[in-house]
């Protein structure tokens, strides 16, 4: 199985399996002299592991992160960066009624058909379990940010979950870490505690849509064509379990604008730099950055794991029925939050080197 990888300069392998002895990471492309610690990356896998809450998978792991290499001495060294993660909670005769059936709405069939050979303890590196990597990934990308750009700032949000949507006249940034959604709508999270709960009760699960701004970007990330800031970003939320769509800005939802209400105007501020009107745009023109905050939000799909009985095949192509066993988040977009935002980081670190790269920090003068 190839693809393992992504990034151009900083680049990210995630290796292991769901029920396997252990999952990381390999981070090559860091810079020398970045500031690394275990424990600071621990901060940003505490906001993904499961078991917080009943609104996720009970399946209890610390996804305690060890570094094998690449840093001495508290610092990044240039070379790579191996992370690690044990797995101590797996409960794989949970997942033995489907060795042979297929899991309606999982990659099962598909890997089969690809590969002939598939890890159905979980999924293996279907499993959402595989994100933790990427996680421990972006506590690095988000160290050398703080390092080469300390005024960019990442941070997810869900601001739809099922049938349920925020009020954006309530948007408190503050309240986005003080309950278990992610949401930064006091009132809709605990409106969507019940709705939640209901279904969780009822072996249902449900979707979510999740909102990531990474605001302090500088202009000028990204490249024209095939290098566009916005198709890195969109491959990389894309690339999440069970994400199903990705908007930058306004998305589809420009569609229904007219141009003179979608067009964002300039003007100059008082300290000699473009200020524009608004951001449907969502901070990327021709695939470049503008220096304004840029909007992605992606869908998720309902977790297709649900205790429900679903009608489904075998190996040997024989129909039959099937009710997933195990623990399985009832939204996965709660957890999907922490990941979506250190892809976020590690994209606009890699672009940040990238730009280093090409044009050194040359920008076209104003004015």
């Amino acid at each position: 199985m190839s693809f393992n990888t992504f990034g151009h300069l900083f680049r990210v392998t995630t290796w292991g399996e769901s029920h396997g002895p252990a999952l990381g990471a390999t981070v090559d492309g860091c810079p020398p002299g970045v500031p690394v610690t275990a424990e600071a990356i621990q901060h940003w896998m505490d906001k993904r592991k499961p078991g917080q809450s009943k609104y996720t998978t009970q399946r209890r792991e610390p996804d305690t992160v060890e570094i094998l290499s690449g840093v001495f001495d508290g610092v990044s060294t240039g070379t790579p960066i191996q992370l690690m993660i044990r797995n101590t909670d797996q409960r794989s005769k949970d997942y033995g009624d489907i060795a042979e059936k297929f899991r309606p709405g999982h990659a099962d069939i598909t890997y089969w058909q690809k590969y002939g050979i598939r890890d159905y303890r979980g999924g293996g590196r279907s499993s959402a379990r595989e994100t933790a990597a990427r996680v421990a990934a972006g506590g690095i990308a988000r160290a050398a940010l703080e390092l080469l750009a300390p005024q960019v700032r990442v941070t997810g949000y869900m601001v739809q979950m099922g049938t349920q949507s925020i009020d954006r006249a309530r948007f408190d940034w503050d309240e986005i870490a003080r309950n278990p959604f992610w949401v930064p709508d006091a009132k809709a999270a605990a409106e969507w505690a019940g709705y939640l709960d209901g279904l969780r009760k009822s072996g249902d699960s449900v979707g979510a849509v999740i909102e990531v701004t990474a605001s302090g970007v500088p202009e000028g990330l990204g490249a024209p064509i095939y290098g566009k800031l916005d198709t890195d970003l969109a491959a990389a939320m894309m690339s999440i379990n069970a994400v199903k769509g990705v908007e930058i800005g306004d998305g589809m939802a420009a569609a229904a604008l007219t141009g003179v209400q979608n067009a964002d105007e300039i003007s100059m501020g008082e300290d000699g730099r473009p200020v524009y009107g608004s951001n449907h745009a969502g901070g990327i023109l021709g695939g470049i950055s503008t220096g304004q905050d840029i909007v992605v939000r992606f869908s998720v799909k309902p977790t297709s794991s649900i205790l429900a009985t679903r009608k489904t095949i075998t190996k040997a192509g024989s129909e039959t029925e099937i009710i997933t066993k195990g623990r399985h988040d009832p939204c996965v977009g709660i957890r999907a939050v922490p990941v979506a935002e250190a892809m976020a980081a590690c994209v606009i670190l890699d672009h940040l080197l990238l730009d280093r790269g090409q044009t050194g920090g040359i920008r076209g003068a104003i004015g």
